[in-house]
C-alpha cells in the first residue's frame, strides 16, 4: 500500500475513535464531546511512516504505521498498525497500542517482527517526560499483533544519539530544510559535531536532570567561506544549535526543541543514518 492510500484507508483498534474510522488525508475528527465544544476525539497518521515486508507469509507485502490518537486531554496515544491487500481489498490486518507519549526512536522490520526501539515512561517518570529506553516487537499471528516481551536498554540521554549520525530534513514541524548544503550531526564524546553546511563545527552538550532535558553550549568551527546560500544554511543552523533545550524522537525522527533569542520556539528534525 502507498502512502497515499494508508492516508485515506479504514481502520479499526483505536480505542478513542470506537469500532472504526476512515482518515482522510492522514487525519480524522469525531464529534465534539460536547454540543459547541471544540474537544474532540482525533486521529492522526504520524508524518509519513511506513516499514513495508510480508508479516504474514503469504508472499506478499504489508505496510505497518503508525498512527496518533487523541481524546481531547494532554496525553497522545500511539499505535502501530498493519495494512495489507487481502484478495485485492485494502485492509487493516491488526492494530495495537504502543502506548502514552511513547516516542519511537528507530523501527525496522525483522523477519516478520515489527522491532521499535521506543521512550517510554519509567517507574519514576512523569508522564510528560518518559526515560526508558525500551526495545518492543510485535509479530501478526491469528488476525493481532501479539508483542513479546519488552527489553530495556538504558535511560534518555545525550548519549541515545551515539553511534549513529543525522542529517537535518526540516528546520521545523512544516518547514523542510535544504538536501544540499546537508547539515549532519553526531556525538563525539561531549560534543555534537558535523557539517553546518559550509565550515565543520562542534558544539559542548550536556544532559539535564530531567529525561531528555539537554544544553548546547556556543559552537565553534572552521572558517572557510562558501557561496550565500550555504553560508546563510550554516548561520541559521548554528543559531538554533545554541538553543536547543530537548531531545525526542518522532516516528524515528531526532526532534531537536530549541528558543530563539527572541524568546520564540521550534523544532529541527533530522533522518538517522549510519555513522561514518
Amino acid at each position: 500500500p502507498s502512502l497515499q492510500e494508508l492516508k485515506n484507508a479504514t481502520y479499526t483498534g483505536v480505542t478513542e475513535a470506537g469500532a472504526s474510522f476512515t482518515l482522510a488525508g492522514g487525519r480524522w475528527e469525531g464529534q465534539p464531546f460536547a454540543a459547541g465544544a471544540a474537544s474532540r476525539p482525533s486521529v492522526a497518521f504520524v508524518r509519513d511512516f511506513r516499514l513495508v515486508g510480508d508479516l504474514d507469509g503469504d508472499g506478499a507485502a504489508e505496510a505497518v504505521v503508525l498512527l496518533a490518537a487523541n481524546a481531547g486531554g494532554s496525553g497522545e496515544m500511539s499505535y502501530v498498525a498493519v495494512v495489507g491487500r487481502p484478495e485485492g481489498k485494502l485492509t487493516n490486518l491488526a492494530t495495537a497500542p504502543v502506548g502514552d507519549r511513547v516516542q519511537v526512536r528507530a523501527a525496522a522490520l525483522d523477519g516478520q517482527r515489527i522491532v521499535l526501539d521506543v521512550v517510554q515512561a519509567g517507574e519514576q517518570d512523569a508522564a510528560c517526560c518518559p526515560g526508558d529506553l525500551v526495545t518492543r516487537d510485535w509479530e501478526l499471528r491469528a488476525g493481532a499483533l501479539r508483542e513479546g516481551a519488552p527489553v530495556k536498554t538504558g535511560r534518555l540521554t545525550i548519549d541515545a544519539l551515539a553511534g549513529s549520525e543525522w542529517a537535518l530534513r526540516a528546520w521545523s514541524w512544516d518547514e523542510p530544510a535544504p538536501f544540499s548544503p546537508e547539515v549532519t550531526l553526531k556525538l563525539d564524546g561531549a560534543r555534537l559535531v558535523g557539517s553546518a553546511g559550509c565550515n565543520d563545527y562542534f558544539a559542548p552538550v550536556t544532559s539535564g536532570d530531567v529525561p531528555g532535558d539537554i544544553k548546547a553550549g556556543a559552537a565553534g568551527s572552521t572558517r572557510r567561506m562558501c557561496p550565500e546560500p550555504e553560508m546563510a544554511v550554516e548561520t541559521r543552523f548554528l543559531r538554533q544549535l545554541n538553543g536547543v533545550t530537548r531531545l525526542r524522537f518522532v516516528a524515528a525522527q531526532l526532534a531537536l526543541s530549541y528558543t530563539r533569542e527572541d524568546g520564540t520556539s521550534g523544532v529541527m528534525l533530522f533522518d538517522r543514518r549510519p555513522a561514518r
